[in-house]
């Protein structure tokens, strides 16, 4: 049996519909019942009889903070995918950061020790790489660096560390490391924040880049290497280093809209994160720009996934086809 821990998220949710059409046995937990509809829908966008395919899972509720709850969904369980994780770059949430993304995969790493779990696949993210130095191009083998890094970042490489210490314990695992995770059916987070702001028809958007890479590719490379021999790696996962600018580019004319063209300039980015603390601190609000985050927007950052290429003999999908995509399922 496969356990899939976070199933109800982005990449959750696809790997829960690969796995399950191709027959494995599969059971994923749960923190929220509500957040089974979004799978639902996900599962909608590639199926006719999504409930049909729910059905095949077995679901439980649990929190990988908690222990106990954990355990319960272990029993008879081969191989684990750990794809749970809390998603934040306010200062503010640092505590539950850690106590999710680093406890909750320490907890996740000692059981698959307890339960002799055969591999484990961990879901990190480039934002535990770090960015570019020097403006040299990032790899697995860049050094870390928490100067620049942004409280998520940190949360997930002190959780890739104890994933290292499980394997140094004997256990088989892999790392992936995607960048932006492009994707249909979570419109208000992540990637799919941008096909929100672009459908409104904004005029402005941030400068400097990233990695952007699709969902399915994340899927595909992640099942691929837990099926392989390959063990105790790391592998990045982006298709194309893109500005934002360019990705509105290629979003908006999809949703029938103009796209932004007017670039924010770094003195209102500075202005911005300064009224941002000022709003967060008066009113109790969340961050939406720290100055971390600001300082990030100042330049382009360039991921290799090399590496994967070369290894597995990748070859990622069209970017642009899974932007359509998504725009149309945007659209509906």
């Amino acid at each position: 049996m496969i356990l899939v821990t976070g199933g109800t998220g982005l990449i959750g949710s696809h790997l829960l519909f690969h796995l399950v059409k191709y027959g494995e046995t599969v059971r994923a937990t749960y923190r929220d019942r509500d957040t089974l509809n979004k799978v639902t829908k996900v599962f909608g966008y590639y199926s006719d009889k999504p409930s049909d395919l729910m059905a095949r899972i077995d679901w439980i509720q649990a929190d990988i903070t908690n222990i106990g709850e954990l355990e319960a969904s272990f029993k008879n369980v081969n191989y684990v995918y750990h794809c749970a994780a809390l998603i934040s770059f306010d200062p503010k949430r640092y505590k539950d950061l850690t106590k999710i993304n680093v406890e909750g995969t320490a907890n996740v790493a000692n059981l698959c020790l307890k339960h002799g779990i055969k591999k484990l696949c961990y879901v990190s993210s480039i934002a535990a790489i770090g960015p570019s130095v020097n403006g040299n191009v990032v790899t697995e083998e860049n050094e870390w660096s928490d100067t620049h890094a942004s409280v998520y970042g940190i949360t997930k490489h002190d959780a890739e560390l104890e994933v290292w210490r499980a394997s140094q314990e004997g256990l088989s695992v892999v790392i992936v490391n995607p960048g932006v995770v492009i994707g249909p059916g979570f419109w208000k987070s992540g990637s799919g924040s941008f096909f929100t702001y672009a459908a409104k028809g904004k005029k402005s958007f941030i400068p400097g880049g990233t990695g952007f890479v699709t969902v399915n590719d994340v899927v595909t490379a992640m099942t691929t290497l837990m099926a392989s021999h390959i063990a105790q790696e790391q592998f990045i996962m982006v298709s194309q280093n893109l500005t934002y600018g360019e990705l509105f580019q290629k979003i908006a004319p999809k949703l029938g809209v103009a796209p932004p063209s007017k670039k924010i300039s770094f003195w209102m980015l500075e202005l911005f994160w300064r009224l941002d603390w000022l709003r967060s601190n008066l009113r109790g609000k969340r961050r939406r720009l720290t100055k971390t985050m600001a300082k990030g927007l100042y330049k382009q950052e360039v991921y290799s996934s090399e590496k994967l290429r070369k290894t597995l003999d990748f070859t990622f999908e069209d970017l642009d086809a899974a932007i359509a995509f998504c725009c149309a399922k945007f659209k509906e």
